[in-house]
């Protein structure tokens, strides 16, 4: 793989400051970071782009106000040299293909360990892009198996049926598979079926997804 020779600007648009400390803490080791900016919203990302356009920014798909597909395409729009690395709890097909055809230059799990992150930063600044198994499989996936178009926003309305929320609040309460089966009068088998359909309504990866989602959705409290 070629060296990185010149300094780099790296920027994140997280709305979690204790996440933004923990990454700047990590990209601030790497020898060919000059500096790394970060934002909590779009305008003050906006801000710091026409200051100086980073060489990379790191962006969560959801964000308050504005999701991730919005701030992608708002911001390529204006700066298309911009390489966008998307950071996501959010792991179904759809939102991988989605921020990959509107440019990001790779996907990767909000949980990927420290090499993952360097090994995509690296291979992003030197040839573009960043292709992880998931990534492919997913595209792959999309190619395969063309489906209708979807909305650039991750606020569209998603319909859950009545058990599928009630099962999702006890999930959100850390309820285990057997206590929610108990709880509602269902087997076990039920309760799975009803909790794999909650991940792929929503993109989820995992029960910390759905209640990310579930509280940015305001779901418990209907």
């Amino acid at each position: 793989m070629a060296t990185i020779t010149t300094p780099v600007q790296i920027a994140l648009l997280d709305d979690h400051p204790l996440f933004r400390q923990g990454m700047r803490y990590i990209l601030q080791t790497l020898p060919y970071v000059e500096s790394v900016v970060e934002a909590a919203e779009f305008g003050e990302l906006l801000a710091l782009c026409r200051q100086r356009l980073p060489d990379v920014l790191l962006l969560d798909l959801q964000m308050p106000g504005m999701d991730g597909p919005e701030v992608a395409q708002q911001l390529l729009g204006e700066f298309p040299d911009l390489k966008i690395i998307v950071l996501s709890m959010f792991s179904a097909d759809k939102f991988i293909t989605q921020m990959m055809k509107l440019g990001a230059r790779s996907y990767l799990p909000k949980d990927v360990d420290q090499p993952q992150l360097v090994q995509a930063l690296e291979d992003v600044l030197t040839t573009g892009h960043h292709f992880t198994e998931r990534v492919s499989k997913a595209m792959l996936r999309g190619v395969q198996q063309p489906s209708r178009p979807t909305s650039l926003s991750l606020t569209e309305e998603i319909h859950f049926t009545p058990r599928e929320l009630d099962v999702l609040r006890l999930i959100c309460e850390g309820r285990p598979t057997a206590d929610i089966a108990e709880q509602l009068f269902l087997g076990r088998r039920t309760v799975e079926g009803h909790r794999q359909r909650l991940l792929e309504k929503t993109g989820a990866a995992n029960a910390a997804g759905l209640v990310v989602y579930a509280v940015r959705h305001g779901l418990l409290d209907t």
